[in-house]
């Protein structure tokens, strides 16, 4: 699909809850609802959005569907790099389960039965975010130390592995280093995703420059089969898991605007809000513009 297919497809009002699926729903996260298939699982992604890790009552009407359709997009420009989840026919799978209705099979993947790795794998090549406020105090990135003098948003010597733990529901992901990591996956399964990880991120960052953009900082995903294959899983190179910047106001010294869900941030911060449960209404020009920033992304990368 194109960009403006995509765009068009779009529903008026954000679908917040998926029922009446004739599944069992086996886990509901911020985002996606996943249902046991019997021989795979589907993954549909709803139009909910999160801030400061609690769930907003208002939803940006068609997101699940840009993030999955953006997902699609990158696992097809991946595959030299890595197997991915997707089921090969995607179209064949949605009618041969009688998943008919259009809404649905746009923010929906059909994937392999997986065992998703306990770690998180993050790739930062720009200081930003909890990377920068690291630094600002310690001098280090996760443990990693970095050359004095660098300022918000620049541009890091070398793009950086920073894996994290996977909290349970409701708390925080930790960042552990290598030796942590290897602890945790096995020390030859570790190598190969931190190489993987800086490879994808690699990619991404190169695709998304022919794109008008920068890719600043990114969150993968991995999981194994039975005969301990590894393959990408999840969502990949989207809003929600990287930080995109467009390339034409990018300028270290300042936090750069993004193409994500940073626009909503902003505005709880600004209402002062105290990040706890429950979180405040979105106003209709905040939902909107939030939608666009979205948009935006797909269009650059899609054409």
């Amino acid at each position: 699909m194109t960009s403006a297919q995509i765009a068009a497809a779009l529903p008026a009002t954000a679908v917040t809850t998926l029922d009446g699926l004739p599944f069992p729903k086996i886990a509901s996260g911020k985002v996606r609802e996943i249902f046991d298939l019997g021989d795979a699982l589907l993954l549909a992604a709803t139009d909910r959005l999160s801030a400061f890790d609690v769930i907003l009552p208002d939803g940006i009407p068609g997101k699940g569907i840009v993030l999955t359709q953006l997902s699609n997009w990158w696992f097809a420009q991946t595959t030299a790099l890595l197997p991915n989840h997707l089921l090969p026919d995607q179209p064949g799978e949605f009618a041969r389960r009688g998943l008919t209705d259009r809404d649905l099979q746009l923010r929906s993947m059909i994937v392999k039965k997986l065992r998703p790795l306990t770690i998180e794998c993050v790739v930062r090549g720009y200081l930003v975010g909890s990377g920068w406020s690291s630094y600002q105090k310690t001098g280090d990135v996760c443990g990693i130390q970095l050359p004095a003098g660098l300022r918000q948003a620049d541009r890091l010597p070398v793009p950086l592995f920073t894996p994290t733990t996977k909290a349970p529901k409701g708390q925080h992901d930790e960042p552990i280093n290598d030796a942590q990591g290897a602890a945790t996956v096995g020390p030859a399964l570790y190598e190969k995703v931190k190489a993987t990880s800086l490879a994808l991120y690699q990619l991404g960052h190169d695709r998304a420059a022919q794109a008008g953009m920068i890719l600043a900082d990114t969150k993968f995903e991995f999981g194994t089969d039975a005969a301990g294959k590894l393959y990408l899983i999840d969502e990949v190179l989207t809003p929600d898991s990287s930080r995109y910047w467009p390339a034409d106001s990018y300028a270290p010294g300042q936090s750069p605007p993004s193409y994500d869900k940073q626009f909503v941030r902003d505005h709880l911060l600004a209402i002062k809000w105290n990040q706890q449960p429950p979180a405040p209404r979105l106003p209709a020009d905040v939902i909107r513009r939030t939608q666009e920033k979205y948009l935006a992304a797909l269009k650059n990368l899609l054409g």
